[in-house]
């Protein structure tokens, strides 16, 4: 699974719209969009600000792990 799949199904799971999780990260919505339909890749401080917010490790967050 690749990070724009893990990023929108973790979101969903928490019952997050895109807004939420971008108040709640202070990432820009516009930015977790462009993630999720993978016309951007993340910066290495956003992926580890979402695995912190999440509880989820860095290499789960990209795919690396199941």
């Amino acid at each position: 699974m690749k990070f724009q799949e893990r990023i929108k199904e973790l979101r969903i799971q928490n019952n997050l719209s895109q807004m939420e999780l971008a108040k709640a990260t202070g990432i820009s919505q516009s930015a977790i969009a462009k993630w999720e339909l993978g016309k951007t890749e993340p910066t290495a401080t956003a992926i580890i600000t979402l695995a912190a917010f999440f509880g989820e490790s860095t290499d789960y967050l990209l795919g690396i792990i199941e």
